[in-house]
């Protein structure tokens, strides 16, 4: 009997990617396509809604060259979180470009509504900083300068959703408007506490409770999907989560006190708190939803770094001082020990646990003698700064903080950073044995698999702490004095 399979999409920041899962969770074959990072000379942030889909239908036929139709039993979603969509409910066609979640351009708008009393009610009803990142400020700032999206509004023919809720609609052809709980906490416009839309905020950002999709949990059955007309029998979409939540979920994370790091484009830093949301929620960091699995909630603390992957390909593509990310760590790691150039990596101001959108990126204490590789390897440690502080603010939160930091995404592989992050941290570093871990979070909750997945290399701290606290130090004043 031919072996069956999961199909598993990853909607990210930089691309598209296709996996098959077998039931052992292993990766039978998978393939990528790219999108366009849309730039403008103000630095907006969007995607081409039809690119993406046109992606999708090219990676659904390179997976039925595959295996056959019979053989893909069901559907997993795996996303970028906070990127703003908006589409016609009647005919599922874009209005406008996404608003990815990196970008910064309702900042204004966050401005003129951030009085402290806002700000403090805005963070107790969702756990989540006022923000410009978070996608209710990108709504609404559609709402009041994209014409299509006005019009719809005024037409009732407006579908908001972040990009989960998008896919789901084309993928069953309107017939199911859906997100869950992973992706909709990261709006800004769910009350964490019921774990559904709330008016309050609605009013705040100015969008209708009408145009948003249902709420419902991260293993609910979302919706069947022919993929395009691809195969003869629609097949259940049975999972959805937030591409670090699903993470997460993947390096079995299961317990309060475990948490994980993912290097992408940007870097989440989740630490897992249990099923009882804290009392106050009213801290440096912000506190969301892990999942909802069978009507049950568990929760998690994250600290956003806006700048990970993407301080590379800017090394790589705007100031061309390397040609592969590949050289970083060789060069981090021939660099001077005794140059003390630190990158302060704000292009779009610094997230958690900072909190200082109005800050610019510089490299600071360089001397005559520095070079690429100082440079280079002052981009890499100050990823490692970033994750340092956010868990510190784990620690204060949460005193059965796990001594172990699991790690996926595509720097794992650096192993100067690895080990700079075990030395800063004092901590022991584990790296994930699967490189789309996300997907196969997503994958595995389809399969309600709760087993988590292995670790294939450790790094442990091989840096006094004295010295550690140093270095941080030394980061601590310059971001002091930048601000």
């Amino acid at each position: 009997m031919p072996e069956k399979y999961l199909l598993a999409i990853d909607q990210s920041t930089q691309g598209t990617k296709a996996i098959l899962f077998d039931h052992q969770k292993q990766i039978f074959w998978k393939t990528a396509l790219s999108h366009k990072q849309l730039v403008n000379n103000q630095g907006w942030v969007s995607h081409d809604l039809d690119e993406i889909k046109n992606n999708l239908k090219k990676l659904f036929k390179s997976a039925l060259e595959q295996v056959s139709a019979d053989q893909i039993e069901g559907l997993a979603i795996t996303n970028q979180r906070e990127s703003a969509a908006a589409w016609s409910k009647r005919t599922g066609e874009p209005l406008c470009n996404t608003i990815v979640w990196q970008d910064n351009r309702v900042q204004k708008l966050i401005k003129r509504i951030s009085y402290k009393e806002l700000q403090e009610e805005v963070k107790n009803l969702t756990g989540l900083a006022l923000s410009p990142y978070f996608t209710g400020a990108k709504w609404g700032w559609m709402l009041l300068n994209e014409p299509r999206v006005i019009q719809a509004n005024q037409n009732n023919d407006l579908c908001l959703g972040t990009m989960d809720s998008w896919l789901i609609y084309q993928l069953t052809n309107g017939k199911s408007f859906k997100t869950e709980p992973s992706n909709a906490c990261r709006t800004q416009l769910m009350n964490i506490h019921t774990g559904q839309w709330d008016e309050k905020l609605s009013e705040i950002f100015g969008v209708d409770l009408n145009s948003l999709p249902q709420i419902v949990d991260s293993n609910a059955h979302f919706g069947d999907t022919d993929l395009f007309g691809l195969l003869p029998h629609p097949i259940p979409i049975l999972s959805v989560l937030g591409d670090s939540q699903a993470a997460l979920y993947a390096h079995g994370c299961f317990n309060t006190g475990d948490f994980k790091v993912t290097f992408g484009t940007g870097s989440s830093v989740m630490l897992n708190i249990g099923n009882k949301l804290p009392k106050d929620i009213n801290n440096k960091l912000n506190t969301s939803i892990a999942w909802s699995l069978n009507g049950k909630t568990s929760y998690v603390i994250e600290g956003n770094i806006n700048y990970a992957g993407a301080c590379i390909t800017w090394l790589k593509d705007n100031i061309k001082l390397i040609k592969t990310p590949e050289e970083t760590g060789d060069l981090a790691l021939t660099a001077n020990p005794e140059d003390h150039t630190i990158l302060i990596p704000a292009f779009a101001g610094l997230g958690a646990p900072y909190w200082k959108p109005d800050m610019k990126a510089a490299f600071v204490g360089m001397t005559a003698t520095t070079s690429k590789k100082e440079l280079v390897r002052a981009t890499l440690n100050s990823l490692v700064y970033q994750i340092a502080d956010i868990l510190a603010e784990f620690q204060k939160l949460s005193p059965q903080l796990n001594n172990e930091i699991h790690t996926d995404g595509g720097m794992i592989y650096n192993q100067y950073l690895m080990q700079y992050l075990s030395n800063i941290t004092q901590r022991t570093v584990k790296i994930s044995n699967i490189s789309e871990l996300s997907a196969l979070g997503s994958a595995m909750n389809a399969f309600q698999d709760m087993s988590g997945s292995k670790s294939s290399a450790s790094y442990s701290p091989r840096m006094k702490k004295d010295v550690a606290l140093n270095y941080l130090d030394e980061w601590h004043n310059w971001i002091e004095k930048m601000s």
